[in-house]
């Protein structure tokens, strides 16, 4: 059983990062490009603008 349960974490551990790698390509791919005002996203969040490649 604990075999087991190495293993599950070890999945899940990787199943989140690839989920926050993605996350990080999405955001960096639309940083610049994104129209808000469909979003609903009234200001880019502070973190984001170091992804800007202007």
């Amino acid at each position: 059983m604990p075999n087991i349960r190495k293993a599950m974490n070890k999945i899940s551990r990787g199943v989140l990062s690839g989920v926050a790698a993605m996350a990080l390509m999405v955001t960096a791919a639309n940083v610049s490009t994104c129209c808000w005002f469909i979003l609903g996203q009234d200001r880019l969040p502070d973190n984001a603008k170091k992804l800007r490649k202007f």
